[in-house]
Parts: C-alpha cells; sequence; structure tokens
C-alpha cells in the first residue's frame, strides 16, 4: 500500500473507545508514517506531503496527550 494511503487511512480511523494499547499503537504508527513521509519530503519538498505530516502530527500529538494525561496546573 502506498505510504500516502496508509497516511489517509489513519487519518480517518476512529479513534474513540481505543484501549491504551491500542493508543500506543496507533501512536507509534504515526510516528512511523510521519519519518517515512519525512524521508520522501526530504527528496521532493513537496507541500503536499508537508500539510500531510502536520496533519499526522496533530492526531498524534491528541493521541499522546490521551496517553499521557494533562499536565497539572502546579498546585
Amino acid at each position: 500500500m502506498d505510504i500516502l494511503e496508509e497516511a489517509t487511512n489513519f487519518e480517518t480511523a476512529k479513534m474513540s473507545h481505543m484501549s491504551t494499547s491500542d493508543r500506543v499503537t496507533a501512536s507509534r504508527e504515526a510516528k512511523r508514517l510521519i519519518l517515512e513521509i519525512n524521508e520522501i519530503y526530504k527528496k521532493t519538498q513537496d507541500s503536499n506531503l508537508m500539510d500531510v505530516m502536520k496533519r499526522l502530527t496533530a492526531k498524534k500529538k491528541r493521541i499522546d496527550i490521551r496517553l499521557k494525561g494533562r499536565p497539572d496546573s502546579g498546585l
């Protein structure tokens, strides 16, 4: 499967009602996709690839926040 197709499938996948292990797996998958797209981006400098990486990074951050929890306010 093409890397951009995998990224699109990952973006459209539902992330609700996931177990912790599913979140860890999704976070690792997002990282793998981002790194692979980044290698292609280094060669081509295609702005569409950068947009895909930004969207994947945003989704990965949401998953990571859910895994690690929100930071305390310091109280």
